[in-house]
C-alpha cells in the first residue's frame, strides 16, 4: 500500500491533492490528511474513503514542534510506512513592511514557523522512513519563493526559505534515491490570500492580488500530483512564473514591474 502524507490537507490544494489521489490510486492508497479543522478534515476523508482510499485525519498545529513530530508518528503507527510527504501547509500574507508597525512585526516569526519551520520538523522526522521506502518529498512553495513580490515581504521570506532548504536537500538525498519535488504556485483559486495577515497581524479579508488570471485549484493540484509521481524537480505553473525566472537573470528591473502589475492599484506602495 502507498502511503501518502498531506499537512494543510484540509482544504484547497491539499485537499483536492487527496481527492486526486484517491481517485488514481483508490484500494491502493492509503491517506495521512492533517489539518486545523477536524470538520473539514473530516469532509475530505470521507470523499477519500468513498473511492476506496483507507485515511486517518488528524487535527493539529504546524507551529508546534511536538505536533509535527506526533503526526508522522501516528503515521507511521497507523500504515508502518510513508512513501511520500507532501509539505503543504502554510499561511499567506499581503502588507507593505513600512506599514507594518513594531508591535506588530511579531507575525512575520508566527508565518515562518508554519511555512518553513513546519515542513521542516515533519521532513526530519519522516526521512528515515521516506529513505527506507526510496520515496518522495513535495514542498509546495510559491512563485513569491522564486520572484520577490512588493506586498510579500514576509510571505516571500518563508517560501524562499523554503526554496532554499528543499533544494539543498534534494542533493543531500539524491543517493539516497528520495526525490523532492519544489511547486510553485502562483495566484490559485483558494481562501489563502483572505486567511493571510494583513499588516496588523489579523486575517486579511481579502486579496491583494488581481484575480481575474487564477489558475483553478483543480489543475494546480493536478499539476504537483503528476510532478509527484514522475519525480520531477520543479513545477513552475505559469508561463509568467518561467519567463520571470528567467528574465530575472538579465535584467530583474523589469520583473520588479511586472510584480507589481500583479497587485490591486490601492495596496501597491507609494
Amino acid at each position: 500500500m502507498n502511503v501518502i502524507l498531506i499537512t494543510g490537507g484540509s482544504d484547497g490544494i491539499g485537499a483536492e491533492m487527496a481527492c486526486q489521489l484517491a481517485a488514481r490510486h483508490k484500494a491502493g492508497l492509503a491517506l495521512v490528511l492533517a489539518g486545523r479543522s477536524q470538520e473539514k478534515l473530516d469532509a475530505v476523508a470521507a470523499q477519500c474513503r468513498a473511492l476506496g482510499s483507507e485515511v486517518l485525519t488528524v487535527a493539529m498545529d504546524m507551529a508546534v514542534e511536538a505536533q509535527c513530530r506526533g503526526l508522522v508518528a501516528q503515521a507511521v503507527q497507523r500504515f508502518g510506512r510513508i512513501d511520500a510527504l507532501v509539505n503543504n501547509a502554510g499561511i499567506s500574507a499581503q502588507a507593505n513592511f513600512a506599514d507594518v508597525k513594531a508591535q506588530d512585526l511579531h507575525w512575520y516569526m508566527d508565518l515562518m514557523q508554519v511555512n518553513l519551520w513546519g515542513s521542516v520538523w515533519c521532513t526530519h522526522e519522516a526521512l528515515p522512513h521516506l529513505k527506507q521506502a526510496r520515496g518522495r518529498i513535495v514542498a509546495v512553495g510559491s512563485l513569491a519563493g522564486l520572484i520577490g513580490v512588493p506586498g510579500r515581504t514576509a510571505y516571500s521570506a518563508t517560501k524562499f526559505a523554503m526554496t532554499g532548504f528543499f533544494e539543498a536537500l534534494r542533493a543531500e538525498l539524491k543517493p539516497a534515491g528520495v526525490s523532492v519535488t519544489i511547486a510553485y504556485p502562483g495566484a490559485v483559486d483558494t481562501r489563502i490570500r483572505y486567511r493571510g495577515y494583513a499588516a496588523n497581524g489579523q486575517p486579511a479579508g481579502a486579496s491583494g492580488l488581481k484575480e481575474d488570471d487564477m489558475m483553478s485549484v483543480e489543475e494546480c493540484a493536478r499539476l504537483i500530483v503528476d510532478g509527484m509521481e514522475h519525480r520531477q524537480r520543479e513545477v513552475v505553473m505559469t508561463a509568467k512564473g518561467k519567463v520571470g525566472r528567467f528574465i530575472k537573470l538579465f535584467a530583474p528591473g523589469i520583473v520588479e514591474d511586472m510584480a507589481l502589475k500583479a497587485l490591486k492599484e490601492e495596496v501597491r506602495p507609494h
